[in-house]
């Protein structure tokens, strides 16, 4: 999932950053409203986790305007304000969900799944093509019934196309999925990655869609 993080606070950002990358995610840090705006312009991200206290525009008034401007893109608030008052009014306004700091990682993580669950209409987390199965909670994939072990990108893209079994993906929007804005990108990576997951899954499990991009093939 490739993720925006609005954090101001340096220790707080770097910690989230290093968890969820080791969780397999990608994530692009803004400290403040401003910058957070022009990256939610791209339309790159799954998900933003937002602090509140940030500098110059306050993160409920960073997600008012969101709202306001009909994007519905997953928010998840991260912050140290605690009282009622201020987690009834940031769900009002339009959160998916409030996280109070300090917070464990796992959860963070168990927080993120349920909203993305919400948002794809799922009743679980366990995605299921044919006899092809993946959980993005113990990061497990089973063919037939047997783990196959997945790098963490072959593992991204494989979710990128299960959560939309019926959709085309370009190589540029899986691209925006496994690389963040600091990351070089070779020219052939989707290529390799998917010639990888094929070569671990079956020949018939990701389809080329001349022109177009990927997407799944047959019930494997």
């Amino acid at each position: 999932m490739r993720i925006l993080l609005v954090e101001d606070d340096p220790m707080v950002g770097a910690a989230i950053r290093k968890g969820l990358q080791q969780d397999g995610h990608t994530l692009d840090w803004v400290r403040e409203a401003m910058a957070a705006g022009a990256a939610l312009a791209s339309g790159t991200h799954e998900l933003m986790l937002l602090d509140l206290g940030l500098p110059g525009k306050s993160g409920l008034d960073l997600l008012a305007e969101l709202r306001r401007a009909g994007n519905a893109l997953p928010v998840i608030i991260c912050t140290a304000r605690d009282a009622v008052a201020e987690r009834v009014r940031g769900l009002d306004l339009g959160a998916d969900d409030y996280l109070i700091k300090p917070f464990a990682f796992d959860e963070l993580g168990a927080r993120m799944r349920a909203v993305m669950r919400r948002r794809l209409g799922q009743p679980t987390n366990l995605l299921r093509h044919g006899s092809l199965t993946l959980d993005p909670a113990s990061h497990e994939v089973c063919l037939n019934g047997t783990s196959v072990a997945l790098s963490a990108r072959e593992f991204a893209i494989l979710q990128a196309l299960m959560e939309r079994p019926s959709a085309v993906l370009s190589r540029a929007q899986i691209e925006e999925r496994l690389y963040g804005w600091d990351e070089e990108v070779a020219s052939n990576a989707v290529e390799v990655h998917v010639h990888n997951l094929r070569r671990k899954l079956g020949d018939g499990l990701i389809r080329t869609v001349r022109g177009l991009g990927y997407s799944l093939g047959r019930d494997s």
